[in-house]
C-alpha cells in the first residue's frame, strides 16, 4: 500500500514538473512576442511623429498662401464672403415617415372602465 502511494506521488510530481516545464516555455514565448509587439509599436509611433511633423511642415500658412498665389489662375480661388453661406432655415431636413398604425387602441372604452 505504501509503495503504491509512493509511486502515485512520484507520478504526480513528474506530471506537475512536466506541466510547469511546458508553462515556463509557453510564458517565455509570450513574453518574447510582447517584446516584439512593443518594439513594433515604438517604430510605428516614431514614424507617426515623423508624418505629423511632415504634415505640419507642408501645411504652413505661408507655404499654402504661396501655392494659392502661384496657382490662382488655374484654380480660381477667391476668399469667402458672408453672402456665400446659407442660414439654418434654408436647410431641408428629410420628412420622418411614421409607420402605419396596425392595432389601434380605443381610448374611450378604456376611460369608461375607470371612474
Amino acid at each position: 500500500m505504501r509503495s503504491l502511494f509512493l509511486l502515485l506521488s512520484a507520478l504526480g510530481v513528474m506530471g506537475l514538473a512536466f506541466w510547469a516545464y511546458r508553462e515556463n516555455y509557453r510564458t517565455q514565448a509570450e513574453l518574447a512576442e510582447v517584446r516584439a509587439l512593443q518594439g513594433e509599436i515604438g517604430q510605428l509611433r516614431e514614424s507617426l511623429s515623423v508624418l505629423k511633423a511632415e504634415w505640419a511642415y507642408l501645411n504652413r500658412p505661408d507655404r499654402l498662401r504661396e501655392l494659392a498665389d502661384i496657382n490662382f489662375e488655374r484654380l480660381g480661388l477667391l476668399p469667402f464672403e458672408p453672402h456665400q453661406f446659407g442660414g439654418v432655415a434654408e436647410v431641408s431636413y428629410p420628412a420622418v415617415a411614421l409607420p402605419p398604425i396596425t392595432e389601434p387602441i380605443d381610448t374611450v372604452a378604456l376611460n369608461e372602465g375607470n371612474p
